[in-house]
């Protein structure tokens, strides 16, 4: 875990008309990291997110990921290709018209050929229980369906890390349990924030919690 993959130096920021959400806040994240992030709503955890992928632009600090500061859009965009990040709504995330090209969207745009796309999409479709709904449009899915779903995209760009806002939510108890079981598989490195500590315990290593700005231990 020695290599460095995100830092962030000093962040502050803040919405307009609101107090500072973030302020002077420091965080490092390694290789091969599987960290849970709490703290109650509104504490910054999927602004958190949005900053290290460059949706959201700090006050001030330094943001620093896979060795290189990152500052302008043009930066951000090779984050947005080696990061995939599962946002708090699933239906932010999905907008083609199948299961079947809403997985297959990351490999096509990295330039996979139609038979890899193929493998990447059985494979996904079997590693969150989707099979047999790839002609399904994504709106006719049910919000479990629609988290497998939105996972499976983040899943097949095959990203060096992963960054999970509320992953359990909507997901049912065999849903979860699948998704302990992705999570569990030795290759990530990932954040997950959630508000649920017992589901942190299980598959993150060490648990932080944002709070009054900064990010610190969290001790239940």
């Amino acid at each position: 875990m020695d290599e460095v993959l995100v830092n962030l130096k000093n962040i502050t920021f803040g919405y307009p008309s609101r107090p500072k959400l973030l302020k002077d806040l420091n965080f490092t994240f390694h290789k091969g990291e599987r960290i849970g992030l709490t703290g109650h709503n509104g504490s910054g955890k999927t602004t958190l997110l949005h900053i290290i992928m460059g949706l959201l632009k700090p006050f001030d600090g330094e943001i620093e990921i896979f060795g290189k500061a990152r500052k302008n859009e043009e930066d951000f965009r090779e984050v947005r290709k080696r990061i995939g990040l599962l946002f708090q709504n699933s239906d932010d995330q999905l907008f083609c018209p199948s299961v079947y090209e809403e997985i297959a969207f990351a490999p096509l745009n990295f330039g996979k050929s139609k038979e890899e796309i193929k493998r990447v999409v059985r494979r996904i479709l079997n590693l969150v229980g989707l099979e047999g709904l790839e002609k399904m449009p994504p709106y006719h899915l049910s919000g479990g369906e629609k988290r497998r779903l939105a996972l499976g995209t983040v899943l097949a760009m095959e990203p060096e890390i992963l960054l999970l806002d509320e992953p359990t939510l909507e997901l049912d108890e065999d849903g979860v349990q699948k998704l302990m079981d992705i999570l569990r598989k030795p290759h990530f490195s990932y954040i997950v924030v959630s508000q649920d500590i017992n589901f942190l315990k299980k598959v993150t290593d060490s648990i932080h919690i944002i709070n009054d700005g900064k990010i610190k231990k969290y001790n239940s």
